[in-house]
């Protein structure tokens, strides 16, 4: 390995913690790559929260990357974890599939009109090809194909001989379970398990507690394939184990040595795959901070296993513009593939990267988005004329590439809220909108929607999937007489000043330019004139012309930028629909 480089002079949080895992990989296996690790379980949807899982290794081992070093970034997909539950809002999933609960991921079917065999493929599918749209790079590891093996034989029967030991340190922690649960009320385990966000929050116990004493391994039973089996008895010279299925009553004695159709339970599981995989970084969900949790209890058991526990950041919930912090125990919440649709994979990168593991932060699918991609845009313009902060800078490197290159981008970056007007009031007619965005610019037109892609195909995604039906823009079809007829004076002045100026004002600049002026010129003003120089109630006389506006040509109060707007009806139309 080169030596250590050194981080520059910034404020980011990645480079701090490249440093830290390039010097502990350096102490525990000098000469090897590094190793960083993402858990995820195709449970269900793989959401937003779920995805910091992956991005916060994903930064630092690129960053690493960046520096020389060989690095592994390890995904372990926890498809060997068991069906918990039937998840809510997933299409063509009712309560039949409650008939798999218990059963592997990868022993239950997908969900209806999925193109692949086992549930835990359709959910892995999704993740992947986000992370490759993302640049994500790094190793999957399959856990059911490391359980069904053998692949960790020697550990599992290693954990076998010393379950004592880990029983001791799981006992410092367990509770006594309340004699009889209330109504309604959850077991303080089951709520934990619910709320967990990061890797491996598979609704496992900690071990097979019967009349034989505790085990760390759960048979999946061989009559109707689930784990609700116990552990009767097991010899630690002959490795023979004999179970009991509670759900079906099927029970045998098998050779665990020769045995692959079980696991250990997740507490186990977790800290002897770091010791297995030398695991120098991993981060796990805040939720993981309490006395008693997985991280927490994998930090003692670890040791069984000859290992370390890694390094690593609580990470903090990720949550969405207007509603709650999402939740792996509940169905519906938003996917990367969700975000990828309205928005481009370096905003998204950047939303990662711009803030500390340890701060929560949300993710805009309502009207955010616009005022977020115009923050971004400001940063690109900023770091062209070297005017942004360091860290600014190192975040938004890392946003729109990685060691390996940048990412595809948009040769003509328009501004978002420019192409979600254009796509709203264009309504899928291309032609119109290469139109109107060609008149936006004279001077630098696109000569096809192909320079401004692929923002304007997310612009229009999220115009046509996240802005409610009455809040589109539908351009009248015939001008409204009656509100024509009852306008006052001053009103009709206004619209007249507008359309004797249009034609020499039309461009986004210049209609930008007229509209904002009109108010002025009538007030007695120069069209130039800034706002230090007038009196506040232009501001207000701004206002009431543009409602005025928008209700001669949409019909309602507000709607797109009103230059954006007068470029996209045309100037034709415009002048109908104002009674010329």
């Amino acid at each position: 390995m080169p030596n250590v480089a050194q981080s520059t002079e910034t404020t980011d949080w990645v480079s701090r913690f490249a440093d830290e895992v390039i010097e502990e990989s350096e102490r525990r296996a000098p000469g090897k790559p590094v190793v960083v690790a993402s858990g995820l379980s195709p449970s269900g949807p793989i959401h937003l929260g779920n995805l910091r899982e992956v991005m916060t290794p994903h930064l630092v081992a690129d960053e690493v990357r960046r520096r020389g070093y060989e690095v592994r970034h390890l995904i372990s997909w926890d498809d060997y974890d068991r069906y918990r539950k039937v998840p809510a809002g997933i299409a063509g999933v009712d309560a039949s599939w409650a008939e798999h609960i218990g059963k592997p991921l990868t022993s239950v079917p997908a969900p209806a009109g999925s193109p692949y065999a086992t549930w835990a493929e359709h959910f892995k599918a999704a993740m992947i090809e986000s992370l490759a749209e993302l640049g994500v790079e790094f190793d999957g590891i399959s856990q059911t194909e490391q359980y069904t093996s053998g692949a960790y034989r020697e550990q599992i029967l290693h954990a076998m001989k010393h379950r004592g030991d880990i029983d001791a340190i799981l006992a410092q922690y367990r509770t006594k379970p309340k004699a009889k649960k209330q109504q309604g009320q959850k077991p303080v385990d089951e709520a934990e398990l619910e709320a967990a966000e990061g890797s491996g929050a598979a609704g496992e116990d900690d071990g097979s507690t019967g009349s034989a004493g505790y085990f760390p391994y759960k048979p999946y039973c061989g009559g109707c394939g689930k784990d609700l089996t116990t552990v009767t008895s097991y010899d630690d010279d002959t490795t023979e184990l004999a179970y009991t299925c509670a759900e079906c009553g099927f029970a045998e004695t098998v050779r665990l040595s020769e045995f692959n159709r079980g696991k250990l339970v997740w507490k186990v599981d977790w800290p002897m795959r770091w010791a297995f995989e030398g695991v120098v970084f991993e981060p796990s969900g805040v939720d993981h901070s309490s006395p008693g949790s997985s991280f927490q209890v994998g930090g003692q058991i670890v040791g069984i296993f000859g290992g370390e526990q890694p390094i690593g950041p609580m990470y903090a919930f990720v949550g969405i513009s207007g509603m709650a912090k999402m939740s792996s125990s509940r169905g519906g919440v938003p996917t990367p593939a969700d975000a990828l649709k309205i928005m481009e994979p370096q905003l998204l990168r950047w939303l990662y990267a711009r803030r500390r593991p340890n701060q929560s932060f949300k993710i805009a699918f309502d009207q955010e988005i616009q005022r977020l991609y115009d923050e971004w845009d400001k940063l690109a313009a900023k770091v062209a004329d070297g005017s942004a902060l360091p860290g600014d800078v190192a975040a938004y490197s890392r946003a729109v590439g990685t060691a390996g290159g940048e990412l595809p981008s948009t040769p003509r970056p328009m501004p978002y809220r420019t192409l979600a007007s254009v796509a709203d009031i264009t309504a899928g007619n291309q032609n119109q909108a290469l139109r109107i965005l060609t008149e936006l610019d004279p001077a630098e037109a696109p000569v096809s929607l192909d320079e401004v892609r692929p923002r304007f195909d997310r612009a229009e995604a999220w115009i046509n999937t996240q802005v409610p039906a009455d809040q589109r823009t539908i351009v009248r079809a015939e001008p409204d007489a009656e509100l024509l007829k009852s306008l006052d004076e001053a009103s009709q002045q206004s619209v007249r000043l507008l359309l004797d100026g249009l034609a020499e004002h039309w461009s986004l600049d210049g209609l930008t330019h007229l509209v904002y002026g009109v108010p002025k010129v009538q007030a007695g003003f120069s069209a130039d004139a800034t706002p230090k120089e007038l009196p506040p109630e232009i501001k207000t006389a701004q206002r009431t012309f543009f409602a005025l506006l928008y209700h001669l040509l949409v019909g309602r109060d507000t709607g797109p930028r009103l230059p954006t707007l007068l470029l996209a009806v045309g100037q034709e139309r415009v002048r109908v629909l104002l009674g010329e």
